[in-house]
């Protein structure tokens, strides 16, 4: 059984910080890449970073450049994304997915072309 476990949301202020964690199992993970999406109230869901479990590459969207960091412990299966600098508009449910490697990087932030979804993390950031 696939499945996808988010883990480390919560209610920060303005500035600090929060890892959310993305533990996979049931597919076979260096064959994937893992993409944190979030989605606030009344928007659709937004490519946020994404790191290829076969070769290490990291991608980010323009918003959270030099504030977010996604990492990934293969031998963990688990996947991080350490977000720093928080601000009021980060504020969102924060999802985890795999999308296969096959797709390429220009896929990684289109949310339809991902096989596999965790439940999502509640982040709050207050002003």
């Amino acid at each position: 059984e696939v499945q996808l476990v988010e883990s480390g949301g919560g209610l920060v202020q303005a500035g600090g910080s929060l890892r959310l964690s993305c533990a996979a199992s049931g597919f076979t993970f260096d064959g994937y890449a893992i993409g944190w999406f979030r989605q606030a109230p009344g928007k659709e869901r937004e490519g946020v970073s994404c790191i290829s479990n076969s070769d290490g590459s990291t991608y980010y969207t323009d918003s959270v450049k030099g504030r977010f960091t996604i990492s990934s412990d293969n031998a963990k299966r688990t996947v991080y994304l350490q977000m720093n600098s928080l601000k009021p508009e980060d504020t969102a449910v924060y999802y985890c997915g795999a999308i296969s490697t096959w797709y390429g990087s220009s896929w990684y932030f289109s949310a339809s072309a991902y096989d596999y979804w965790g439940q999502g993390t509640q982040v709050t950031v207050s002003s």
